[in-house]
């Protein structure tokens, strides 16, 4: 099953990302997390804050993108100044990595598309594609279907889709403006980045394994 919710033991058993969290915070609150994987990344969907991250401090805002040190470091988060959405992701993954950040879907007017084909409706400017490594999108705001080794799941918040690399996957459609973090984890095969297309890079060969 692609679509897994937090906790641990949800993820499939091929996931390098083997647990996420999402934790919101108004100000004036703390939290500390306590640590769960053998790596683990921290990603501020919204709001600004003071996050310690092993020995080191970081003023955080939107967007701010942390891994913490292997050992005993934790992520501490301090001086919530607004309300903050914090993201968490923990695993075993490698070190050369793909991209990760946040990433929003709506829907268009006029929808284009310059990814492969598809055979379903599309009301946004999502493109279907595949990854020479796995990814991970963990909506935090919105909600709408997403598409992935051909099949559709209707998500939401709290929802992570994970998909194996080589399987196509897209976001074609929203019921209302989604907001989420994609993690893109140990680069493999070619190691081309970004999107990769049947009909630019040559036809993808999806892991059968990573479903």
């Amino acid at each position: 099953m692609p679509v897994f919710k937090s906790g641990k033991g949800q993820a499939p058993a091929w996931c390098e990302m083997q647990y996420f969290d999402i934790v919101e915070l108004t100000p004036g609150q703390t939290h500390r997390y306590e640590r769960v994987g053998v790596k683990e990344k921290l990603i501020v969907g919204q709001g600004e804050c003071l996050i310690t991250v092993g020995d080191e401090q970081v003023q955080a805002e939107t967007k701010t993108n942390l891994d913490l040190p292997a050992g005993d470091a934790v992520f501490e988060v301090k001086e919530v100044q607004s309300p903050t959405t914090l993201i968490r992701m923990c695993g075993d993954w490698g070190e050369e990595l793909g991209g990760s950040g946040l990433f929003a879907v709506e829907n268009s007017d006029a929808p284009q598309d310059k990814g492969d084909p598809v055979d379903y409706e599309k009301t946004t400017n999502f493109d279907s594609h595949f990854h020479d490594c796995d990814e991970y999108w963990i909506l935090y705001e919105g909600g709408g279907t997403a598409v992935t080794e051909g099949k559709s799941y209707q998500v939401g918040p709290g929802d992570c889709v994970a998909t194996g690399m080589g399987h196509h996957h897209d976001f074609p459609t929203v019921s209302e403006h989604v907001k989420s973090v994609y993690f893109e984890t140990t680069m493999q095969g070619e190691k081309r980045r970004s999107h990769l297309w049947d009909h630019t890079h040559g036809k993808a060969r999806p892991q059968a394994d990573r479903v």
